[in-house]
């Protein structure tokens, strides 16, 4: 993969970080292991052989003179592990807190671009003879599935727990091709148009919904320019009791979980005497646009949906509903196709073009948009790295373009995890939209919970809606 060159949307984030000099597009993972921790020289030993055999971990990127062309990945022949590998020690207690004040300092730091555009930071300190590890990895080299592929491949037997994951799906049996029936021919050849026209009307349709979703307006404070402070929290659920959720309600996990969000927004306005209204909470979700048999490649795959959450709705389970209806209809409608198309489109222009439009977008203000909330299957068992088990793995998502909180949602093991991050100055501070998360999973579970013991479920699906 060496001298592949950045996608559009690749190219797209390090135009962002260029036109805001307090944004820093990485993912990241914390990974909360059990101790003692291994020694520094093991620790870098480990780091360095493992992410040998990652592309990209050794590549640095190239910039064209004079930006002709985008920028293309080349072999780092001074490449030193210990400009990667950071050790800080949290503050005592070395609890929850302490680490996560560590994690918002690190995501406040731009990656070095003249290096590979990944780093670890090694927490000592924590309580409970604990340690942990921080990862961040550019944007730019992968979305959240294709990272969180990558952290695995560099745990103990990482390529079994990679592997696990995939199941490539076996293509659909479309029948034989040609037939020498000319009706056959004209039946197929209406098929084909009606569907293309059906697509394109989609098309058309998700994009005027992207375009009036970015030139909508949301309560001022919550958009806005970005300082260089970031605060981080999480809130982490039994996955088990999501799952019951979804099962007995006819919802996905995914639902389960933007309603949680929705319902701390929607708490969290109340609090500070809004009123939540059907436009206060457009949430950008992106929807991966992976192969199973493509987890494991380092890039981007994802297109950008902009569905309201629905904080106007009381209830819980009418919000669920709301959410699970929305989703479906972002889902089916042409968002996804709009948005790449965009992208395809964009990709057939001059980079000296495209370059510094995107870099110019970046820079304009936008009120349409209040947060980010992005899904990730993680390992389905506890891993563990350095001969040491991961108790607890929680994502840390980036935030540009004016939006002053994001949240990630990944699942490891047992636990559903949302890691969010929030820029200093965002009214609504990470902890709070975590604990008010938390207590949004809690209101759906109990009522899931109580319908398992009756046999009125239809007749309060009907009344919630």
């Amino acid at each position: 993969m060496t001298g592949r060159r950045l996608s559009v949307l690749e190219t797209g984030y390090l135009q962002a970080e260029d036109a805001d000099g307090h944004v820093s597009l990485a993912l990241a993972a914390l990974a909360v292991l059990e101790g003692p921790a291994p020694d520094t020289a093991t620790l870098l030993r480990t780091l360095d052989e493992r992410t040998a055999e990652l592309p990209r971990c050794r590549e640095v990127l190239h910039e064209v003179p004079m930006s002709l062309a985008a920028p293309h990945w080349v072999v780092d022949r001074s490449f030193d592990i210990t400009h990667h590998v950071r050790h800080v020690a949290a503050a005592s207690p070395g609890d929850d807190a302490a680490v996560y004040a560590i994690v918002g300092q690190a995501m406040e730091r731009r990656l070095d671009r003249s290096r590979p555009l990944w780093e670890c930071w090694v927490i000592d300190g924590l309580a409970g003879n604990r340690w942990a590890i921080l990862i961040k990895i550019h944007h730019s080299i992968a979305d959240g599935i294709a990272a969180t592929a990558m952290l695995e491949r560099i745990c103990d037997d990482g390529a079994a727990v990679v592997s696990a994951m995939e199941h490539p799906r076996p293509a659909a049996d479309r029948g034989h091709p040609w037939s020498l029936n000319p009706v056959d021919w004209l039946r197929t050849a209406v098929q084909v148009s009606t569907d293309a026209s059906r697509t394109a009307l989609r098309v058309a349709s998700g994009a005027t919904e992207l375009a009036s979703a970015l030139f909508a307006s949301t309560p001022r404070s919550y958009t806005g320019p970005l300082s260089d402070l970031r605060n981080y929290s999480a809130a982490r659920v039994r996955l088990a009791d999501v799952r019951m959720v979804s099962e007995r309600l006819g919802v996905t996990v995914n639902d389960v979980a933007l309603a949680a969000v929705a319902d701390s927004f929607r708490s969290a306005m109340l609090r500070r005497g809004q009123t939540p209204r059907a436009h206060s909470l457009r949430t950008a979700v992106p929807v991966s646009l992976r192969t199973p048999d493509a987890l494991h490649i380092p890039d981007n795959r994802i297109a950008v949906t902009l569905p309201q959450l629905p904080v106007e709705y009381a209830d819980p389970l009418r919000r669920l509903q709301a959410v699970h209806e929305r989703m479906t209809a972002v889902k089916t409608g042409g968002q996804i196709g709009a948005g790449a198309l965009a992208v395809a489109a964009a990709g057939l222009l001059p980079y000296a073009i495209t370059a510094p439009v995107v870099r110019l977008l970046s820079r304009l203000p936008q009120r349409g948009v209040v947060t980010v909330a992005t899904n990730v299957p993680g390992p389905h068992r506890r891993v563990r790295f350095a001969g040491c088990e991961i108790q607890a793995l929680l994502p840390v998502p980036p935030i540009a373009v004016h939006l002053r909180t994001g949240i990630a949602i990944l699942s490891y093991d047992d636990e559903l995890v949302f890691g969010v991050i929030a820029d200093v100055d965002s009214p609504i501070g990470p902890d709070e939209l975590a604990r008010g998360i938390e207590a949004g999973v809690a209101h759906v579970v109990s009522i899931a919970s109580a319908a398992r013991h009756s046999r009125r479920l239809g007749n309060l699906l009907l009344l919630a809606g």
